[in-house]
């Protein structure tokens, strides 16, 4: 309690500045780029590197312009996502539209659960809005979900999910996604689950070897071991910057009979979607994240 009294000085500044318009909030992502890219330099050296050997036939100047771009944009995200903390349903349906939706809402026809193999691509945050493009809504018998990491400090923790919980989704801590899920199956409750795939994996965590960005990468494959242990729908949420503060997502359906499916071929699908998302517009993924960070080797019979 005495840790969460030390916060509230700051829970009344983030609740001040979500109720500031976007376009003045957009002069505070203008001084925190300036900041973080050329004060700071917030991981600037980490952004340049995965840039430079993910787009080896870029020069070091177009490299530099996705860097900075970059930084333009998460310095967008950042207080895009406190205005989250209140915004209406209207306005951010002005600034975030989902393509496909018919799909989803199709499959929930057919009582069919899907999971969504999502990025951090554009802002993730704001997709939690998804509820709001849907026919078939958050109900006890529909549940929109997200799996997150819990961070390890509370206040934080919670302050993101009372953010991501804005429209009516609800987050299962990844340790107890599979759980959560199997619950829901066995009480007929229908779900659509979002899982961040991109991150780097956890210790521990199964994993898969691709070439992804010109990396010997090893991707999560627990999102495809839900999928087919529970004969779910695999979608891609396929995202796109319009412009400053304006995102589209798209729909993709990976498979809706992974049964059909070798294995390894949903997760497959996915990393080349996702790099075909980034390679389309590159400056919108996280890259200062150490994706890298623990070096794989490609498996010896893998084609380069």
């Amino acid at each position: 309690m005495k840790g969460y009294r030390s916060y509230i000085p700051l829970g009344w500044l983030l609740n001040a500045l979500a109720r500031m318009p976007l376009k003045v909030l957009y002069i505070f992502s203008d001084i925190l780029f300036v900041v973080m890219y050329h004060i700071v330099r917030y991981r600037r050296n980490v952004a340049m590197t995965n840039i430079t050997e993910s787009f080896p036939d870029k020069s070091p100047e177009e490299c530099r312009k996705i860097c900075r771009d970059f930084f333009r944009h998460f310095s967008d995200y950042i207080v895009e996502t406190v205005k989250l903390g209140h915004i209406s349903d209207d306005e951010i349906k002005r600034h975030i539209e989902f393509t496909g939706c018919e799909i989803l809402d199709k499959y929930f026809d057919q009582g069919r659960s899907m999971v969504v193999y999502f990025s951090h691509c554009g802002n993730w945050e704001w997709a939690t809005s998804l509820t709001l493009w849907m026919r078939h809504k958050p109900s006890s018998d529909l549940v929109y979900a997200q799996v997150y990491r819990p961070l390890t400090n509370k206040w934080f923790d919670s302050y993101f999910l009372k953010l991501r919980s804005r429209f009516g989704s609800v987050s299962y801590d990844k340790r107890m996604v599979f759980r959560h899920l199997i619950m829901l199956r066995r009480d007929n409750i229908q779900s659509i689950t979002g899982f961040m795939s991109d991150q780097k994996p956890s210790h521990n965590d199964p994993v898969h070897i691709v070439k992804f960005l010109n990396h010997p990468t090893a991707v999560i494959t627990g999102t495809e071991t839900v999928v087919r242990k529970l004969d779910m729908v695999a979608v891609y949420w396929d995202m796109e910057k319009t412009g400053r503060g304006h995102y589209r997502l798209n729909a993709r359906v990976i498979t809706d009979n992974a049964s059909e499916m070798p294995e390894y071929a949903i997760t497959d699908t996915y990393v080349r979607m996702l790099q075909d998302t980034i390679t389309r517009q590159p400056s919108i993924w996280l890259w200062t994240h150490k994706r890298w960070k623990n070096k794989v080797e490609y498996p010896a019979d893998m084609p380069r």
